[in-house]
């Protein structure tokens, strides 16, 4: 199983989705960086739907040492920042990140990556899910930015789109 590091926008659309879930049935467990953690602990003091993360067993906070902090990835989120940074520091590491920048350097430094998207496919292939359409649409609804090229790949991989 890979260690699994997880950055803000995967969990909270998968939260508001109601498929928090999905990341323990496919990965057993998931690793949060501090900021991560903190920029959800922030997200719930504002009202905003974002799970609890000390309720779940299977959610590890991990934290990044100073030496661990890559410090040259501009224009990055302390949150993508530090989970490309243990990524880079673990064996076996996949990221979950969303925004392209992060994927970007994530793939400039040869770290195995995937988002919410990536998460939604594999839980479909694995049986988890019978449909991803109508999520694409939620998604979009929750403010999730896809264009729609991207959306009808995956549901070309789903096998719901020709």
């Amino acid at each position: 199983m890979p260690n699994v590091i997880v950055d803000t926008s995967a969990v909270q659309y998968l939260y508001q989705l109601n498929l928090f879930d999905l990341l323990s049935n496919l990965y057993a467990q998931v690793i949060i960086p501090p900021s991560v953690a903190s920029e959800i602990a922030q997200g719930l003091a504002l009202g905003v739907s974002l799970p609890n993360l000390n309720a779940f067993t299977w959610v590890k906070t991990v934290p990044v040492s100073a030496e661990q902090l890559i410090p040259t990835l501009p224009n990055l989120g302390m949150g993508e920042r530090e989970v490309i940074s243990l990524a880079v520091n673990m064996t076996d590491a996949l990221a979950i990140l969303d925004d392209g920048l992060a994927r970007a350097y994530a793939k400039e430094l040869n770290i195995a990556f995937t988002g919410t998207l990536g998460i939604l496919l594999k839980a479909k292939q694995a049986g988890h899910l019978n449909i991803l359409s109508p999520l694409l649409d939620q998604l979009n609804s929750l403010g999730f930015r896809v264009d729609y090229e991207t959306q009808r790949f995956v549901l070309k991989l789903a096998g719901e789109a020709s």
